[in-house]
């Protein structure tokens, strides 16, 4: 592959410091020292009016006078010159410049006009910018800090991107205390062009990052952001630290109940979790997760043990624990027999272990093997406390030698002072998690369980739902239009009613009355009781008008209700806005728990979807969980369990329990709607009853927003759905029926066998090496795509066995969103039978669907047949620019 279109900025060749001196205190003074003391083995110019030489570098007086083309320009003059430097970046072919002014304000009127004409400037010229920032970045492996940090940054295989120049600086102080490491410190600053997802894409194809740590005040564009950072959590630890937790300016005016009871830091924390990310809420916090959350710890569950021989320190990490809910397992009777073998009478056998205050190194050790091997266990924490008879540093030693020898975490606590601190510092050598208190280590335990939860999230990518009927989309789509076109956003409840249907969500019969007289009639054919509501344009809510009436027994009643209704109404509202009432049969379930499901919109992420108690008290019990759409089973599974009334849901005092599958049926149809209807930007099905025999839904509320014209597909979503659109059903010259479909996460057996059935030459020819089989790493990430970045285009035919594929085509999106690198493979025997051409048809169409202009890729020069095929397609061959063995082939699309 091609070096990452953001290397030259982070690995750069060569440096222009524009400003750079020896002045000391200023910006450009710093950034000069740093890149001449750190290391950095690139050239460096510094660019300086006044000065022949800066810290021994010959300077040059303008860019314009540089010999050659450099790579990378760093602005640290005052903000009233970086437009004429940015032109000047320009024609000396710079395309990424960091600006480090330190006078550079960009959130007020002056600084944003600035801004813009920064930034009309830099795309004139192809030039992304890093900032502006008051820090820079750090390389730790190329030794290149290019900041004004005052300090050492160690090498190591985190990454750490910021946005608060402040922040970075003391996570790099702590970092240099504790000795922790970094591949690439990156601080965003205002972070006008180049974005969190921006890096967090460089970082992912950095075989130096092993983990990242992200800093997030605030996000510009959510779908780059999640893509990006699905991608890294994939094969990274990905940690973040967010502020502004309790800002809820966006979402407080909500309409509907839904927009009211979420806030937006609700939904930044299910993105995080739905990225695989573990999402913490302190420095603190930040500091002790990183010391294990490198990939080097795992942990299956949420089992603690812990083992002391201090029963009141134990009790520190127990009471921490319950706090946090990590669960305390009984052990099994096997362990517990192997530990009266082992321990004194008087200690204790049970979770927490005590060993007693005399217990030397090797009881410690022989306790921890002991409980390590219970099935009933994820990991151990031992908390060691300084007694007579204890010998802290052999213990620790113990400890060391044990963790080479589990998959499971070993946490240490060794609480102390000076009598441990030696030990410490030897467990610290050894790269051990360690804790002075039982309770820190308890929530790094505590957050590996989130962690690995939240990567169950993450390779949860739902496909179509293909025992389900399909939508009725041409109804829906008219509806919505229809709604639109008459000036109007709020639907009325008949209204909203029949976009549910058209999505097979059961509704309540609901007929409109102008009149009492139609009241009554209605009332006749629906049969009583019956609901009588008021139906008047732009009311969200009936009951806040004394606008609903329930279990009207009578067809007296009916006709007293209405008129008394329809004249409250007329006397509130004004006759132009009542068009009458609508009449409902009362739904009838008499062990029905009323529950609420809804839409709302969050200004980053778009639609969410919400889920919990409902009723008339929805606000009162405040009972919402919430999730991003697209929905499956397994995460609607996991929305309802993560709300108080999933308690209601179950059999009590005599109900049965609630159909779950119809509930979960409502949250997938709800689901298909936000994603194919992007008009919609509120929706309250409240209440939808449920009761064992399934669902209705007796009232909803949905609010329509219109949508730009040549809008992109799902662009209104923050995780792109499935795209069942790019499906089609073809034949092979033969006149044999193929099936030509995106790939989906449960292909991966078809995939496993469809590369085993490969010849040794195919598969060299894809792979460059002849592996018979995929890990099982690189068969998920062939198969659980992002399908923001990327695609895969499977060709299937039905053989004895059932659905087979016999060739697959895929491309990734560069970070550029205007060009993609694809591969194509075919199964041998499918060979020559027109499917290549389909194929890659098939994928040119997906890539114009991500609105993308070029697609290339590379292909070994011995592959002669694949080279006449691309040239067929209309590829040009090009020589490739890293590899002699390799071709790049490049098409316009």
């Amino acid at each position: 592959m091609k070096a990452h279109y953001l290397a030259a900025l982070f690995d750069p060749r060569s440096i222009a410091v524009v400003g750079g001196s020896e002045t000391p205190g200023s910006v450009g003074e710093k950034v000069m020292r740093n890149l001449c003391e750190s290391g950095y083995t690139g050239k460096v110019y510094p660019v300086n009016l006044r000065h022949q030489t800066v810290f021994g570098l010959p300077t040059v007086k303008t860019l314009a006078k540089l010999s050659e083309k450099v790579d990378l320009a760093i602005l640290t003059t005052p903000s009233k010159t970086l437009v004429e430097l940015i032109e000047a970046c320009g024609k000396q072919g710079i395309r990424f410049v960091m600006i480090m002014s330190w006078d550079f304000v960009g959130t007020d009127a002056k600084g944003k006009v600035v801004l813009d004409k920064l930034l009309a400037r830099a795309r004139q010229y192809g030039i992304r910018i890093l900032g502006p920032t008051a820090f820079g970045f750090v390389r730790a492996p190329s030794k290149l800090l290019a900041c004004n940090y005052q300090g050492k940054v160690k090498n190591g295989s985190m990454a750490l991107v910021s946005q608060s120049s402040a922040v970075t600086s003391a996570i790099l102080d702590w970092a240099e205390s504790h000795e922790l490491g970094f591949s690439s410190v990156v601080s965003l600053g205002a972070a006008a062009d180049i974005d969190v997802g921006d890096v967090l894409d460089y970082l992912v194809a950095d075989p130096k990052t092993k983990s990242i740590l992200l800093y997030i005040e605030d996000l510009k564009d959510a779908q780059l952001f999640m893509s990006a950072l699905r991608a890294a959590s994939r094969s990274k630890a990905v940690l973040a630290l967010k502020v502004g937790r309790y800002e809820n300016h966006t979402l407080t005016t909500g309409s509907t109940h839904s927009e009211r009871l979420i806030g937006s830091d609700d939904v930044f924390n299910v993105a995080l979790k739905r990225a695989g990310v573990l999402r913490l809420r302190s420095i603190n916090q930040l500091f002790t997760a990183a010391r294990v959350l490198d990939g080097s710890y795992k942990t299956k569950g949420r089992r603690l043990a812990i083992i002391t021989n201090g029963i009141g320190a134990g009790m520190m990490a127990v009471d921490r624990a319950h706090e946090l809910h990590v669960q305390l397992p009984r052990l099994s009777e096997a362990t517990i027999a192997e530990l009266d073998q082992l321990l004194p009478p008087q200690a204790q056998h049970f979770n927490p272990v005590d060993i007693l205050g005399d217990a030397g190194p090797e009881r410690f050790k022989a306790a921890t093997e002991i409980v390590l091997r219970d099935p009933n266990v994820d990991g151990v924490l031992v908390v060691f406390t300084p007694q007579a008879g204890t010998n802290d540093m052999a213990t620790a030693e113990a400890m060391i030698a044990l963790r080479k020898t589990s998959d499971k975490p070993i946490l240490l606590s060794w609480i102390g002072g000076k009598k441990v601190e030696g030990s410490r510092k030897l467990l610290a050598k050894a790269q051990c998690a360690h804790f002075s208190a039982p309770e820190s280590a308890v929530e790094v335990f505590y957050s590996l369980a989130s962690w690995q939860y939240n990567q169950q999230l993450l390779l949860q990518t739902p496909a179509p739902m293909n025992d389900m009927a399909p939508p009725d989309f041409e109804t829906a789509r008219m509806i919505v239009d229809s709604v639109l076109a008459s000036g109007r956003t709020v639907m009325d409840e008949v209204e909203s009613k029949a976009l549910l249907r058209s999505f097979h969500i059961p509704v309540t019969l609901t007929v409109r009355a102008k009149s009492a007289d139609d009241a009554v009639t209605a009332a006749m054919g629906l049969g009583l009781p019956v609901a009588l509501k008021i139906d008047a344009e732009g009311i969200i809510h009936k009951t806040d008008i004394d606008g609903v009436v329930l279990n009207v027994g009578s067809l007296v009643q009916v006709a007293s209700e209405a008129n008394k209704m329809l004249a409250k109404a007329h006397d509130r509202l004004g006759s132009d806005k009542v068009r009458g009432l609508v009449i409902q049969p009362m739904h009838g379930k008499k062990s029905g728990r009323e529950l609420m499901v809804g839409v709302a919109r969050d200004r980053a992420f778009g639609p969410v979807i919400t889920f919990g108690f409902g009723g008339v008290t929805v606000e009162v019990f405040n009972d919402v969980a919430v999730s991003l759409p697209p929905l499956n089973e397994y995460l609607a599974e996991n929305l309802i369990q993560r709300t108080r009334v999933k308690k209601m849901l179950g059999a009590f005092r005599g109900q049965a329990p609630v159909n779950l599958d119809a509930v979960k049926h409502v949250l997938l149809r709800v689901s298909e709607m936000v994603c194919e209807l992007p008009q919609i930007q509120q929706m309250d099905i409240n209440p939808l009853v449920a009761d064992e025999h399934g669902v209705i839904a007796v009232d909803a509320k949905i609010i329509l927003g219109p949508v730009p014209e040549q809008v992109r597909r799902y662009s209104h979503m923050a995780i792109h759905p499935y795209p069942a659109h790019l499906a089609s059903i073809t034949q092979l010259k033969n006149g044999m029926p193929m099936c030509l479909r995106p790939i989906r996460p449960e292909d991966a057996a078809l995939i496993a066998e469809f590369v085993r059935n490969l010849s040794d030459e195919s598969r060299y020819n894809r792979f460059m090496n002849t592996l018979k089989t995929l890990p099982q790493a690189l068969l998920a990430r062939f198969t659980q795509l992002d399908y923001t970045r990327e695609m895969a285009i499977v060709a299937t035919v039905e053989a004895h066995a059932g659905e087979m594929i016999i060739g697959v085509a895929r491309f990734t999106a560069n970070p550029d969103r205007d060009s993609c690198e694809f591969a194509v493979v075919i199964s041998d025997d499918w060979q020559g039978k027109g499917l290549g051409v389909r194929l890659m048809d098939a994928l040119f169409n997906a890539a114009r669907d991500m609105n993308l202009k070029v697609i290339e890729g590379e292909v070994l020069t011995s592959n002669k047949t694949m080279l006449a095929f691309m040239k067929h397609l209309g590829f040009s061959i090009q020589t490739h620019p890293d590899d002699d063995g390799l071709k790049w082939v490049v098409k316009q699309l």
